[in-house]
C-alpha cells in the first residue's frame, strides 16, 4: 500500500451523509466540504436526464474547487424520473409530506429512472477549475403498488423528505423495491465504480492508497 501521505487531496462536495458513507467504502481519505451552488428548481419540461446531473454534479464540484487548493473535488447528483429514451422530468426532493405523497403515489407499481452525474474536478488554486471528468449512471427500479396508507405511513417516518423521489432504498422503503437493474449505489447517492474509473482516468490509482480497514466479524 502506497503511504497515505501521497494521496492527492480529495474532497466530497456534498452534504448528504450518505455519499459520505459511500465514499467512505473506498477506503481512502478525504474531506466533506459541501458545495455553495444553488441548485435551480426543477425543469417543468422534459430534458435529457444524463446530461442534466452531469451539469448540475460539474456545477456543484466548480464551486468548491474554486475555494480549494491542490485538491481533487469530487461532485454528485441523483435525480428520479420516470424516463422516455433517456428523456424524463426530474422528480427533485419534496417540499413537504404532501408533496413526498404525491410522488410515491406517481412511482407506486411502475418502473422509474435514478441518474447519477459525478464530476471529478481538479482545483489548482487561486480560485481557478482545473481539468474535469464527468459520467453518469442510470439504474432502473421498479416499485410495488402501493396502498394510500403505506404511502401515508411510510411518510410520515421522515425519511422521505431529504431525498431524490420521495424514498431511500437503504431506508424504510426498501420493501416497496420489486427489483432493480443496475448500480444499487447509485440509487443511494454515490456509483462507487464509476467513481473508481474517474479517479483512475484522472491519472489516481486510488486502490494503492487504501486505508488500514478493521476485519469484518460474523
Amino acid at each position: 500500500m502506497e503511504d497515505l501521505e501521497a494521496f492527492p487531496r480529495l474532497v466530497l462536495a456534498s452534504a448528504s451523509p450518505r455519499r459520505r458513507e459511500l465514499l467512505g467504502l473506498l477506503g481512502l481519505p478525504f474531506v466533506v466540504e459541501p458545495s455553495r451552488y444553488a441548485e435551480p428548481g426543477a425543469p417543468a419540461e422534459p430534458v435529457v436526464l444524463a446530461d442534466f446531473v452531469m451539469d448540475l454534479a460539474g456545477r456543484k464540484a466548480e464551486e468548491v474547487a474554486r475555494r480549494c487548493s491542490a485538491s481533487w473535488v469530487l461532485g454528485a447528483d441523483t435525480e428520479v424520473a420516470l424516463e422516455e429514451e433517456g428523456r424524463g422530468v426530474p422528480l427533485g426532493k419534496p417540499v413537504d409530506a404532501a408533496d413526498a405523497r404525491r410522488m410515491l403515489a406517481l412511482l407506486a407499481g411502475r418502473v422509474h429512472s435514478v441518474y447519477t452525474g459525478v464530476a471529478l474536478v481538479e482545483a489548482p488554486g487561486g480560485g481557478a477549475v482545473g481539468r474535469q471528468w464527468r459520467t453518469a449512471v442510470r439504474t432502473r427500479v421498479r416499485f410495488r403498488e402501493m396502498t394510500e396508507g403505506m404511502i401515508a405511513d411510510y411518510v410520515a417516518t421522515g425519511e422521505p423528505l431529504d431525498k431524490a423521489g420521495a424514498y431511500g432504498a437503504q431506508g424504510y422503503a426498501a420493501p416497496f423495491i420489486e427489483g432493480i437493474e443496475g448500480d444499487f449505489f447509485n440509487v443511494v447517492g454515490l456509483p462507487l465504480c464509476a467513481v473508481g474509473r474517474l479517479l483512475e482516468e484522472a491519472g489516481v490509482a486510488w486502490w494503492r492508497f487504501r486505508r488500514d480497514l478493521p476485519a469484518v466479524t460474523g
